[in-house]
This record gives C-alpha cells, sequence and structure tokens, in this order.
C-alpha cells in the first residue's frame, strides 16, 4: 500500500513510540526539545546494526582492528583537527520571535520553492523568518562544540570539549595501534561512539541530535594507494547497504562532493545519501583526507607520525581514506525503509484490514521468534516457556505471550518486525509440531517442535523470513 512521504513520516514517529522503539525524553518533565530515548525494541535494533557492522569491518578482515577512545580528550587534539577555529555553523536569529536557524537551510529550503527561479541569486535580506516572517540579524558563525570544564574552576585552563566525532581518536593511538599490533599501511582502525555536536537547528526525529553515534574507520595507506583504498571502501559502503541494512537501491545516492564544496583537504569525497521521508539527505561520508589529520597532529605534538617503509626503504605520512556511518542515522533508514501497510483478514469477519509491519531483515529484527500458546491451559503455556528457553540459549532474542487473541498477538509481532511466530497448540501435545506464521506472507506451516531452533538459526544465517 502507497504512503505519502509526510504520513509516512507520523505513522513512523507514532509506531515508534507506542511500540518501544523510540521515546520522547524526559517526557514526565514535559519533553526535552530533540532529545530521545532509545527504548527496548529501539536498543535491540541499534545494536543489531552495530554488531554487524563491527562483525563485517572489523572481525571479518584482518586488515581493520578496534578501538575504544574517550569522549573528552586532550583539547589540543581539536585544535590540531581545526575543530576549534573551523567547525561552525552560519547562524542567523530573527528579530522578532528570536528563533534561530541555519543560513544555509534558510537558502536551501527557498530554492526548493516550487516555481522558484533558481538562476536568481538569493539574498537572506529576502528570507522571512518562517515562524514569524520577521526580519533576520546578520550571519555569525556558531561554534559546534559542546564545551564543559575539567577540574574544580571553571576558568580558561580547564575547558575541555565533548568530542564531535571519533575521527580524532584513531589519529592520535594510531602509533600505538601501529606498534603494539604490528601492523604496517594499509591498514584501518575502527571506532563506535557517541559524538556531541550543539546544533542550531536539531530535527526531523532521530536525524539531526545533539548527541548521536557513529561508526567510523580510518583507513591508512601509502598515498599512491588512496585511489584504490577510496574504490575499495565504497564498494564496501554499497554492499553495506544493500546486503545488510536491505536499502533498496533507488534509495541510496552517492553524492560525489564538488571540488569548490569539499573541505580544504580532501581530495575527493562522496556522501551517500538516503531519501528519507523528508527529503533525501545524508546517511554517512567516504572521504580521501590526504595526510592533513596525521600532519596536525605531529605539528602539535611534536611526535613523529610517519611510518618508515622497510621494503622501500622511504619515509611517508600517510594517507587517510575515511568511511564514516551515522548509527543512528541508519537506525532511522532501516525503519524508514522497511515501514509498510498492506491488509490481512480480520479474524472475527475475515474482511480486510490494514496491517502495519515492519519487514526487518532477520539479523536487524530486534526480536527474532515470538512463541505462543494457543491457551493458557493443558500444559501450553509450561511448553512454549520451554522452547521460549531453549531459543534464549542459543543467544536469540525471542518474546513470550499469552494474552489477547492469536490475531493481535500476531499484528504486535508484525508492528515490532518479528520475522517468525510460533504456537504451541492441541496439537502439539498430540504430534509435536507448532505452527510457524511468517512475517511478511502471513502464510503458516507446521514443524516439529525439536527443529524450531535449527529452523531460526538457519534463516538468521541466511537473513531470509522465508
Amino acid at each position: 500500500m502507497s504512503i505519502s512521504h509526510e504520513k509516512k513520516m507520523d505513522l513512523l514517529v507514532s509506531l515508534c513510540k507506542r511500540r518501544g522503539f523510540v521515546y520522547p525524553d524526559s517526557e514526565i518533565y514535559g519533553g526535552f526539545a530533540n532529545a530521545w530515548d532509545f527504548g527496548p525494541y529501539g536498543i535491540e535494533l541499534k545494536n543489531n546494526i552495530r554488531d554487524e557492522w563491527w562483525m563485517r569491518f572489523v572481525k571479518m578482515r584482518d586488515d581493520v582492528v578496534g578501538i575504544d577512545t574517550p569522549i573528552i580528550q586532550h583539547p589540543k587534539v581539536w585544535e590540531a583537527s581545526g575543530h576549534l577555529q573551523n567547525f561552525s555553523d552560519p547562524l542567523v536569529e530573527c528579530k522578532k520571535c528570536h528563533r534561530r536557524f541555519r543560513a544555509d537551510h534558510l537558502l536551501e529550503a527557498k530554492q526548493a520553492e516550487p516555481g522558484y527561479d533558481k538562476e536568481k541569486p538569493i539574498q537572506l535580506s529576502d528570507i522571512r523568518c518562517p515562524n514569524c516572517a520577521g526580519e533576520f540579524t546578520d550571519v555569525m558563525n556558531f561554534n559546534l562544540m559542546l564545551k564543559t570544564f575539567i577540574g574544580v574552576k571553571e576558568d580558561s585552563a580547564s575547558v575541555a570539549y565533548l568530542r564531535p566525532e571519533t575521527a580524532a581518536g584513531m589519529f592520535t593511538t594510531w602509533m600505538n595501534v601501529r606498534d603494539t599490533m604490528r601492523k604496517k599501511p594499509p591498514f584501518g582502525i575502527a571506532q563506535v561512539g557517541r559524538v556531541f555536536r550543539n546544533e542550531i537547528t536539531p530535527g526531523n526525529f532521530i536525524f539531526r541530535l545533539r548527541e548521536f553515534e557513529q561508526m567510523e574507520i580510518e583507513y591508512f595507506v601509502h598515498p599512491d594507494d588512496a585511489p584504490r583504498a577510496f574504490e575499495m571502501w565504497l564498494e564496501e559502503y554499497k554492499s553495506w547497504c544493500t546486503d545488510v541494512l536491505k536499502l533498496k537501491s533507488d534509495n541510496v545516492v552517492y553524492h560525489e562532493i564538488d571540488e569548490v564544496d569539499r573541505a580544504f583537504y580532501s581530495k575527493r569525497s562522496i556522501d551517500p545519501e538516503y531519501r528519507f521521508p523528508f527529503g533525501l539527505k545524508e546517511l554517512g561520508g567516504l572521504a580521501n583526507r590526504t595526510d592533513w589529520d596525521l600532519s596536525r597532529q605531529q605539528e602539535l605534538s611534536g611526535e613523529d607520525l610517519s611510518w618508515f617503509d622497510a621494503d622501500s626503504g622511504t619515509r611517508y605520512t600517510p594517507f587517510v581514506i575515511e568511511p564514516t556511518w551515522g548509527l543512528t542515522r541508519s537506525v532511522l533508514a532501516v525503519l524508514s525503509e522497511h515501514l509498510d501497510i498492506d491488509e490481512a483478514d480480520t479474524a472475527e469477519t475475515g474482511e480486510k484490514e490494514p496491517r502495519m509491519v515492519l519487514r526487518f531483515p532477520p539479523r536487524l529484527s530486534p526480536i527474532k521468534a515470538a512463541i505462543f500458546p494457543l491457551t493458557k491451559k493443558e500444559g501450553m503455556p509450561e511448553l512454549a516457556k520451554k522452547l521460549a528457553a531453549d531459543l534464549r540459549v542459543q543467544g536469540i532474542t525471542v518474546e513470550y505471550d499469552e494474552s489477547g487473541s492469536i490475531g493481535k498477538r500476531y499484528r504486535r509481532q508484525d508492528e515490532i518486525g518479528t520475522p517468525w511466530c510460533f504456537t504451541i497448540d492441541g496439537e502439539t501435545m498430540t504430534s509435536g509440531t507448532v505452527t510457524v506464521r511468517y512475517r511478511d506472507s502471513m502464510s503458516q506451516e507446521r514443524l516439529p517442535l525439536a527443529d524450531v531452533v535449527h529452523f531460526v538459526q538457519n534463516h538468521i544465517q541466511r537473513n531470509s523470513v522465508l
């Protein structure tokens, strides 16, 4: 069933709260703007995406190792990276209602208006506040770093910052990792973690937040090897989106950034973008950062971060290829991609009614299997609970549910994306078989109770519901 973009976003936000994926933060106090809690199903979905990423890009490769660095690092790190000097957005404030906006977002919105002549230059003085139609102040640079203080005094000597990206930690520890792990280029360092940005205009649900999570790799290579490594990681990115997240290829665009729009140190940059319900927006990034990062950290620290290649007898500062995945944005992309509405028979009349379903690939599904006793008697609950326990022992996330009609229980599991529901009924007690109901097709069949664990394991391995 076709869903409009606007309606899909409304349905998604409502579903996420109603079914325990994402809640408004501090809701008992009226909420806290643009802060969200990941609920029991939301954290499972996020962790599944993270774990799949770590397995694919760290555990399954011999040229990438993982680390975990602090959220608060030495302030010199951010001076060397350029964040203290350059990490800012253009800010304007309405003179009437005092709401603040990013100037570039206002200009983009104006350009996107139907019938607007895009050849005509836009001046901010021609744009009015979307909230009250007031005039804007002149553009100011707004630093996105969140500041804090270390120690007992809040003075300039104790200023520190919450990291705005995970990348810097890979550069400052590059020498330690290289030496202790006996690695030589090409090799990568991976990290997953929280980052913080004092966004002017966060919004679009969990898309743009002040606190979010990234999955990043810094891949160190000989300068001559950088083009090959870039293409390799581009193919890995495409494979991840298609094979793991199961995003339709039409919904992902790999936007090549023009030289004039790239960071000054970047030799090549591509922004993977996804067609969210609110538009085509950045999902992550891929950049050839040249030797900027190691050179700058070397300059301010005084440590030699170059690499001596014993085979060629030459010394060089490695180039860095950086693929970045937004973990929080990946969660939103997966939810957006796999939310669907079709029709199902009602239990009472057999007539059709709308069915909301999350068609997650099984490896990402928060709950892999739901176990139902048909009734609360005749030994069915005991047998169902034992089956649930057998699955949990194998590390499979299971939900046991004995309340409500079978139809209503199916609908609950459809809305949280559970691939398979197993029902213990009267025939189970005599023949030793259970009913398995498939989420996507709603078809059912019977299989031996003893085969259920293997059935689920096999289908998860294949990443297929059927």
